[in-house]
Order: structure tokens, then C-alpha cells, then sequence
């Protein structure tokens, strides 16, 4: 049976090469001519279906919105009935993630918003519906492991929701400072253990005696000022 590809727009081009170049570079050093070539469309086109490259960012945003949450329904973290389960579950997935460059794998709506929160509102705006909407997804079965598991803790399922997207933005920073995912994996599975401290369930840690124990990665990643005098 023949299967029709939908024609892609100069538009779809435009957002898709969005994507990639604001978390290669940023917002400020993103030009229109570059978006232009990244896309192998004329600039005319560029300005037929954007006012300026502040509207490409907010629709770059709301892009990124719409090809992430149509990921994340999809994946394999919803299986699980337990619904702690399936949140121990998405934060495992969001560790599966941390591959290839920063860029690869960064958040374009935690990127833009470090460097236009105060300069660009309609980006802001955007960046925070995005990052927002996505804990959001999460709410539904952290309350039900709270209620589940009887948690007594001063916290709310809202709040905890939002503590994850806090944890994996800030991930994402560290990996970019250091040049290493490493620190990014390590932030999730601290995420993963108070989780399960908080719910009273630790998680069991996988056997490996073959291997030496690591050294953390964030001691090494911190560069004091040298103590050495100027001559």
C-alpha cells in the first residue's frame, strides 16, 4: 500500500532547523541568514511566515513543545500499573536521553529562557508554558503515589512535579559547563533516590563487583583559582 509523506513547508524547515541551531549557539547568535541556510530556504520565506526572528523563537518554542510531548506520550514509562513506578520510570527515560552533545540533547525551552527572560517576554512567556506544561504531565501520578503510599511529607504533587524539571534544567547546565553527560546522569539518579526515600521505596541498585567504584564527577568538575603569585 503506497503511504503518502506530507509535503513539508518552508515554515517546517525553518522550526526544525530552529531547533538545533538555538541549542548550538543561542538565541542571540542565531542570525536569520543562518536559520535561512540551516533550513535550504530564501529569506523571503523566512519573513512570509515570521515578523522577525522574535517570533521564530516563540514558535520555535511551541515546536519544541509539540515534537516533545508527542514523544513523551508515546514512551514505555506509562506501562508500569504502580504509578510511582511510572514516575521512577520517566526519570529512567530521561537518563536514556543524555547522549551525543549538549546540544543533541539539551531542552531548547530551558536554553532560550537563561538568555531571553529578561530581554524577550513573548519567549519567556513561551519557555515557561513549555517547561511548565511538561511537569504538568507528571502531576497525575505523583498524587497518586502520594495517596497511594499514605506520604505525610510537607509536599505536593504539583511542587514535585516541578522539582523534577528543575533537577533535569539544571542537569543540562552542568553537562554544558563541564562538557560531561556524566554529571547529568548522576543528577537523575539523585533525583531517583529521593524519590524513593521520600516514598519509602530505595530502588535496587544493580550489582557490578567487576567494576571499581567511581570517583564523583563534580569534585573534579570544580576548577579552583590557582595559588600560585604573578611574577
Amino acid at each position: 500500500m503506497l503511504t503518502l509523506v506530507p509535503e513539508r513547508s518552508a515554515k517546517d524547515e525553518l522550526l526544525d532547523a530552529a531547533l538545533s541551531l538555538l541549542r548550538e549557539q543561542g538565541f542571540a547568535a542565531t542570525t536569520v541568514d543562518a536559520l535561512c541556510a540551516r533550513a535550504g530556504v530564501t529569506k523571503g520565506a523566512f519573513f512570509h511566515h515570521f515578523e522577525s526572528k522574535d517570533a521564530l523563537g516563540v514558535e520555535a518554542v511551541q515546536h519544541w513543545s509539540r515534537v516533545t510531548s508527542a514523544a513523551f506520550q508515546t514512551a514505555a514509562y506509562h506501562e508500569p500499573a504502580d504509578p510511582l513506578a511510572r514516575v521512577l520510570a520517566y526519570l529512567e527515560f530521561r537518563k536514556t536521553l543524555l547522549r551525543g552533545k549538549t546540544a543533541e540533547f539539551s531542552c531548547v525551552a530551558g536554553t532560550l529562557v537563561q538568555e531571553t527572560y529578561a530581554s524577550h517576554p513573548a519567549i519567556r512567556a513561551a519557555c515557561s508554558a513549555s517547561i511548565f506544561g511538561h511537569a504538568e504531565t507528571l502531576v497525575a501520578d505523583i498524587a497518586s503515589a502520594l495517596k497511594q503510599r499514605g506520604v505525610q511529607a510537607d509536599v505536593t504533587a504539583e511542587s514535585l512535579a516541578v522539582h523534577t524539571q528543575a533537577v533535569l534544567q539544571g542537569a543540562f547546565v552542568l553537562a554544558k559547563a563541564s562538557g560531561d553527560a556524566r554529571l547529568a546522569v548522576e543528577s537523575i539518579e539523585h533525583l531517583k533516590r529521593y524519590f524513593a526515600l521520600l516514598f519509602e521505596s530505595e530502588p535496587k541498585a544493580r550489582p557490578n563487583p567487576a567494576k571499581p567504584k567511581p570517583k564523583p564527577l563534580v569534585k573534579s568538575a570544580i576548577r579552583r583559582p590557582s595559588t600560585k603569585k604573578s611574577p
